[in-house]
């Protein structure tokens, strides 16, 4: 069943890093990609904002798409305002019994002697965003990498991963106090390297809530963007947050 949830904050409005007075969620849709055409919709806007960045080369069909793309272990998000796909996200979980992902295969060497300590990912890739769009809506970044910290609280996991562009690193630094933990590579079909970045969740998850509160989360919210049956779900209970309701779209 296609899923696509409408945040609708309970909440007094609050100011986030932009200096906007709002609720960032506010009217914001996340669709889970399941059918062809939402698919193929996100895969389009990757092009086109991967294009701008100079980060790719131009392709005939005008699409980036690949392989992870359709990994058991993996979730494609569009962000939708007012009805319109405005951004996207690709979240992907590692475990010890889960090693497929895009940041693990370039960064292999850093990241699997620590799953086979045991440890959880999430990875947060293909992170893109409607050049216009982001213009008129300086919070879209927070609310779409909001994603990311909402998979880490669900799978329970141990560390956020972000491969980022050296230009971007202040971003996630500032906003998920992440670390650098691999200087730039270079990934397949992208001209620009990318730095592996990551933060450890359970150390600085109330540091990064009380300056956005907005990336906090309710235990159902979680399980209707994340939930599926017979994959991939919690080994644990998660302490629900208190905030965020979450109706479905009729």
């Amino acid at each position: 069943m296609f899923r696509e949830y409408q945040m609708r904050s309970a909440a007094e409005a609050i100011k986030p890093a932009t200096g906007r007075l709002a609720d960032p969620l506010d009217q914001v849709d996340y669709r889970l990609a399941q059918t062809p055409e939402q698919k193929d919709e996100i895969y389009r806007l990757r092009y086109r904002a991967y294009l701008r960045e100079g980060a790719i080369r131009p392709s005939a069909d005008e699409r980036v798409v690949d392989q992870f793309d359709d990994a058991p272990n993996a979730w494609v998000f569009g962000v939708y305002l007012q009805g319109e796909l405005c951004s996207s996200i690709r979240i992907t979980v590692v475990t010890p019994e889960w090693r497929t992902s895009p940041t693990l295969e370039v960064f292999g060497d850093v990241l699997l002697p620590k799953l086979d300590q045991g440890l959880v990912f999430i990875d947060s890739t293909r992170f893109v965003a409607d050049p216009e769009k982001a213009r008129n809506n300086p919070e879209l970044p927070y609310v779409t990498v909001r994603l990311g910290s909402t998979a880490g609280v669900h799978f329970n996991a141990d560390y956020g991963l972000a491969p980022v562009r050296p230009e971007h690193m202040a971003f996630y630094r500032r906003v998920f106090l992440h670390e650098t933990w691999s200087e730039p590579r270079l990934y397949p079909g992208l001209v620009k390297p990318v730095g592996l970045m990551a933060s450890h969740l359970p150390t600085v998850r109330e540091r990064v809530l009380a300056r956005y509160p907005f990336l906090r989360s309710s235990a159902f919210e979680r399980r209707m963007l994340f939930d599926r049956e017979g994959q991939l779900q919690p080994d644990g209970f998660v302490q629900p947050f208190e905030r965020a309701s979450i109706v479905p779209n009729p």
